[in-house]
């Protein structure tokens, strides 16, 4: 299943940071790589989502995108929200991004069955659109200190929200797939014909779990409101946020003892090990790109950051297309993408191999249309 993630082109071009440009890339990229394997059958185990509990590296994209729309949110708004007469119109724009986003979601999901009756009303884009939106308002309405009491409330509160209260018509309150809190709030108000379609008992991007995912982007805002700042030298800024990210790996584990990192569930302990890698790895992208220019080899990444929403629509569009064209091999009825899929990777690579290889093709491949746009300085905003 395609997961999609939009642009959130809204930086300030006089303020951007080539590297946050590159890491929105490079998880875009990871995205579409982890997204479209051959054979769904046939996965390198670090390309999976983990079953239940646990993090693997593919559980890291998604948090990762949370994490850069926070700090874009602060480089596009930080001057604008000096001016309280400005916080209506930017909250009425948030709103219509974030409608836009949602709508979005639904016409990808139905496509191509336009299946209204089994349509599911959350997913990633979904969450990005609320979380975005909400982080929005407390960005503009609150203060750095405020913003910070936030994020841990939400932390502290959701663990107790799920290890403490009782699950109605289950029972004692648990951590598992179907019983817990999330799963029994999903099922009462969206119904098994409107959740994640690989479950129908919870959902992966569902309502209770959207909390925490909003301790994640406000992580980004507080990342972002740090790189601002103008009193601080890159080197002092680096400093800070690396021991900072340490800090909050190592909560992360200690947590993860008695609350278990789980994307699913969105965990606080996951909150905390994925916000702190997210915040190490773009920290490591401003201080090598953007102080040290060390720009080479960097442009496809960039391109994806660029232009991410189009690659999105792309990279989950192109193949349904694609597969919808009927193809006669050998006898049997099969589709255009698994005839090529078959001659040109597992016709001679082992199960998994074949299957990685070609989604690296389909990765590299779309980079090219997206260096052409960003080369032409063509980008597609929402």
């Amino acid at each position: 299943m395609a997961a999609f993630y939009p642009n959130m082109e809204i930086t300030d071009n006089k303020t951007r940071l080539r590297s946050l440009d590159f890491f929105r890339g490079l998880t875009v990229a990871g995205m579409i790589l982890v997204n479209n394997p051959g054979d769904w059958d046939n996965i390198y185990a670090p390309l999976e989502h983990s079953k239940w509990n646990g993090c693997t590296p593919t559980d890291l994209v998604f948090p990762f995108f949370l994490f850069i729309v926070g700090v874009s949110i602060v480089y596009a708004m930080a001057t604008k929200k000096t001016d309280p007469a400005n916080h209506r119109a930017i909250i009425l724009k948030a709103a219509r991004r974030s409608l836009t986003i949602y709508a979005l979601s639904l016409i990808l999901n139905l496509i191509p069955k336009f299946d209204f009756q089994h349509l599911r009303f959350l997913g990633v884009l979904p969450r990005i659109a609320i979380v975005f939106f909400i982080c929005t308002v407390i960005f503009i309405k609150t203060s750095r200190k405020t913003q910070v009491w936030i994020f841990w409330i939400i932390l502290i509160a959701y663990y107790f929200i799920m290890n403490f209260i009782p699950v109605p018509g289950v029972g004692p309150s648990n951590l598992e797939p179907s019983t817990n809190l999330g799963a029994w709030l999903d099922n009462l108000l969206l119904t098994p014909n409107h959740m994640w379609s690989g479950s129908k008992t919870f959902d992966p991007e569902g309502i209770l779990s959207t909390l925490p995912a909003i301790s994640t982007c406000l992580l980004g805002v507080m990342t972002g409101t740090w790189l601002r700042r103008k009193d601080r030298s890159p080197e002092n800024k680096v400093a800070w946020l690396f021991s900072v990210a340490v800090l909050l790996v190592i909560g992360g584990l200690i947590w993860d003892g008695f609350f278990p990192m789980n994307k699913a569930l969105w965990t606080s302990s996951f909150v905390l090990f994925t916000g702190g890698l997210a915040m190490a790895a773009l920290t490591l992208s401003f201080w090598l790109i953007d102080v040290n220019g060390r720009k080479k080899f960097t442009e496809p990444f960039v391109a994806f950051g660029s232009n991410a929403i189009t690659i999105y629509f792309v990279s989950g569009y192109v193949p349904e297309l694609i597969g919808s064209i009927p193809v006669h091999d050998d006898g049997l009825n099969s589709n255009l993408w698994q005839y090529g899929y078959h001659h040109l990777f597992s016709s001679w690579l082992s199960p998994v191999n074949a299957s990685v290889v070609s989604a690296l093709v389909y990765v590299s491949l779309l980079s090219i249309p997206m260096i052409i746009m960003l080369r032409k300085k063509i980008f597609i905003r929402l």
